[in-house]
């Protein structure tokens, strides 16, 4: 048995020694002070990212002005084809000579599709979103708008549209086109166009479309033999350089700028995001790479 002053401060300093043992193997001494992560710069005039489980703001920078789009107006063509009640997926589309002649008048990206082949709505909505295809965007308008002409079914397509960002409680977001070449009417903001996106991610056949790097379709010639297209490859350069990544959607244009719509899943978590108006292509990836890091780092 240990007496005396001496075995008084043998005691102490057992007890210390325990203590600090007990406390480094739980890290209490050993965690340094949690170092702020600094909320990353961005080129992208625009930015916005959430937690796709708790719609948790994450970052922002202009979330909420209004700017135009480009292609990520896409994401919401491909919504409203994908909530129609009783949709075939398998349903043949003819590939009218409207939708080649758009595009080439518009110098609009494509997915090439072959006046008369018949194409399925599946393969329609891989060449809206990978090659970000404007010509798959009006086939799509055109069979899933109601109307007695061409026209009347786009505008009752794009009206569908802003019926869905209505329906979405979005304030800032109008379509004035089913591609996202508008004419002067057609923009979102950062924070709407996540919100779109994540919804849209709630349907499997898009997160499905949205994460797949190359598709190739083969389709139906008029002759009744099957063609098999060239590969579609996604434009959202992240699914190969970002790891996690599960979408969304590329845009550009002279008045949008480079835009990203973005989203990845590490550790069980997805954030999701939008940069707009970014300086280029590869601009926007690092721009939302950086959003990335910083979401995951905090979140």
């Amino acid at each position: 048995m240990i007496t005396g002053i001496k075995g008084t401060r043998l005691r102490k300093a057992v007890a210390v020694a325990v203590t600090s043992g007990a406390m480094l193997a739980t890290g209490a001494l050993t965690a340094a002070p949690a170092q702020a992560v600094t909320a990353p710069s961005i080129v992208a005039k625009g930015g916005y990212v959430m937690n796709n489980s708790t719609a948790k703001t994450l970052y922002t920078k202009a979330a909420d002005t209004k700017r135009s789009t480009g292609s990520t107006t896409k994401i919401m063509t491909a919504k409203v084809v994908l909530a129609q009640s009783n949709l075939n997926l398998d349903k043949k589309v003819t590939i009218q000579k409207a939708y080649s002649d758009y595009v080439v008048a518009n110098n609009a990206s494509q997915a090439h599709l072959i006046v008369g082949d018949k194409v399925t709505v599946r393969q329609l909505l891989y060449g809206l979103m990978l090659p970000s295809g404007c010509d798959a965007a009006y086939a799509l308008a055109d069979t899933y708008g109601t109307g007695s002409t061409r026209a009347a079914r786009v505008a009752n397509f794009i009206a569908k549209m802003n019926t869905a960002a209505k329906n979405l409680g979005l304030k800032n977001t109008h379509f004035d086109s089913f591609d996202g070449i508008g004419n002067g009417n057609n923009y979102s903001t950062p924070r709407d166009l996540t919100k779109i996106a994540s919804s849209a991610m709630k349907n499997t056949t898009f997160r499905t479309v949205v994460k797949t790097k190359s598709y190739t379709a083969k389709t139906i010639t008029k002759t009744g033999s099957t063609r098999t297209m060239a590969a579609w490859t996604n434009t959202n350069t992240l699914l190969s350089s970002y790891s996690g990544t599960i979408g969304v959607k590329t845009g550009s244009g002279p008045e949008a700028g480079a835009c990203l719509v973005f989203a990845a899943t590490r550790n069980g978590k997805t954030v999701i995001g939008t940069v707009l108006a970014s300086s280029s292509y590869a601009q926007r990836a690092t721009d939302a790479t950086r959003l990335l890091n910083y979401a995951f780092a905090t979140n």
